[in-house]
């Protein structure tokens, strides 16, 4: 039953992110069910996919307080949990997907903005392969995956997704405090500097 749950949420998710991801970028953060089933309605075709089952999983808010997490580093394989959290910084969890162009630009424009967000930890996410995330940052954003504050990060089981939230666009950004409450919100392109004012919020 569970098995079948995640798998709804996922195929649901992984629709809603193939669309979201070449939008125009108007779209914006609202209720995460209802948006993703519309903006897949057209594209999309729902005869596999029990959406009952799958929408008490989603939730339109993300976590008000940071749940216990497990990630994996890219590159090593290293286990990176809650424990490995500053206590006295913002985290900023940034969800994306290689493929999308909103997450390209965005990571461009980070890395070229790099030294005004050195006081904040940043956690890059994905449920991709990691080949295709070592491309992605070979390919915009070299020098910020390389960051001592940025952690590239695969989430294999897709815990964010489950405890934290579903976005409805790529990139999806999360503030949290040093005490685990979420600061700042946002889904898609935003203006680098509005971002980078929220990562300091």
């Amino acid at each position: 039953m569970n098995k079948k749950i995640i798998l709804g949420v996922t195929a649901v998710f992984t629709a809603g992110m193939l669309y979201s991801c070449n939008n125009s970028g108007s779209q914006q953060t609202s209720n995460t069910e209802n948006t993703t089933q519309e903006s897949t309605a057209d594209n999309h075709d729902h005869a596999g996919h029990d959406h009952t089952q799958a929408a008490p999983t989603q939730s339109s808010e993300p976590a008000a307080i940071l749940p216990n997490f497990t990630f994996y580093q890219l590159r090593s394989g290293i286990r990176v949990s809650n424990e490995n959290l500053a206590k006295d910084k913002n985290t900023v969890f940034i969800l994306f997907d290689p493929g999308c162009s909103h997450c390209q630009h965005e990571a461009t424009e980070l890395e070229k903005n790099i030294d005004r967000i050195k006081d904040v930890n940043i956690f890059y996410i994905s449920m991709n392969d990691p080949a295709l995330v070592l491309g992605f940052f070979d390919s915009f954003a070299p020098k910020l995956s390389k960051s001592s504050n940025v952690e590239v990060l695969i989430d294999k089981d897709q815990t964010f997704i489950q405890s934290i939230h579903v976005p409805s666009q790529f990139p999806a950004n999360y503030v949290y405090g040093a005490d685990g409450k979420l600061k700042a919100h946002w889904e898609g392109e935003k203006n680098i500097n509005e971002a980078i004012s929220q990562f300091h919020k």
